[in-house]
């Protein structure tokens, strides 16, 4: 509970809208919202730079519903990432203001306002690639960064890379996205002095693992300035270029 919650708290006791009982058992929860199937952490932003997203699957669509609706009480924004479209509708119709990105499988809601943290690049190997570099792209929007994305320039067209290199080395950070054997982080990771993030993929044939192979690979890239996250964690690749781009979480100039 940030310095804003607790003013608001206060502000609704003094007017009559609370009772002394109600606040203080909020003042004493520290930052968690107990809503019987699930203990919503309302004081993970003011911790970490990062509000608590919501990971759709195992979760009713009567619990989304009431998940969205304290999260919009509370904060005025919420991030749901891997939602299937038809799980989507419900939550379009009964909230206001809430956007679907359907490659990405994201269901979002942020306040409107210009970006305020630093240009990030999310570049993909192939299309194949996309969702799951959607998946970040949105993410990282929804953190504050304005994105380039950057398609359909793996390795197998290396000259495809190299005509973009521009566009890579205006950005303070990198995504990059890829399958198979997973050699896009490395390439990328030599051209640029920003920091890499890796996303390996599941796409390939059999001996690809559904992304271990190019998990193994990103691990051991001798390219130094990559950090390796999970198999299609496009989410954990926004999070965590939000935590170690320059400048990530604070307001900057235009």
């Amino acid at each position: 509970m940030d310095r804003d919650d607790v003013k608001t708290l206060l502000e609704e006791l003094a007017a009559g809208r609370a009772e002394v009982g109600e606040v203080l058992e909020r003042l004493q929860a520290g930052g968690v919202e107990d809503l019987g199937f699930a203990r919503l952490d309302t004081d993970r932003e003011r911790r970490t730079g990062i509000a608590e997203a919501i990971l759709a699957p195992g979760k009713t669509d009567e619990q989304l519903g009431d998940l969205v609706e304290r999260c919009l009480e509370r904060h005025g924004k919420v991030l749901i990432t891997r939602l299937a479209a038809e799980r989507a509708e419900p939550l379009l119709t009964r909230f206001e203001g809430l956007r679907y990105h359907a490659a990405a499988r994201v269901l979002e809601a942020r306040p409107e306002r210009e970006p305020w943290c630093p240009l990030v690049a999310v570049v993909s190997a192939g299309t194949s690639d996309q969702n799951v570099a959607e998946e970040a792209a949105v993410v990282l929007e929804h953190l504050g960064h304005p994105v380039d994305r950057i398609s359909d320039v793996g390795v197998a067209g290396i000259h495809r890379l190299f005509s973009v290199l521009d566009r890579l080395r205006a950005a303070h950070a990198l995504v990059v996205v890829a399958g198979m054997e997973g050699a896009l982080p490395s390439v990328v990771a030599g051209l640029v002095d920003r920091p890499v993030v890796a996303v390996p993929t599941s796409v390939g044939y059999g001996a690809s693992f559904g992304g271990v192979a190019a998990l193994l690979g990103m691990l051991n890239s001798c390219a130094g300035g990559i950090g390796v996250v999970n198999i299609d964690n496009g989410f954990g690749a926004a999070t965590l270029v939000h935590r170690i781009a320059p400048g990530a979480g604070a307001e900057i100039e235009p």
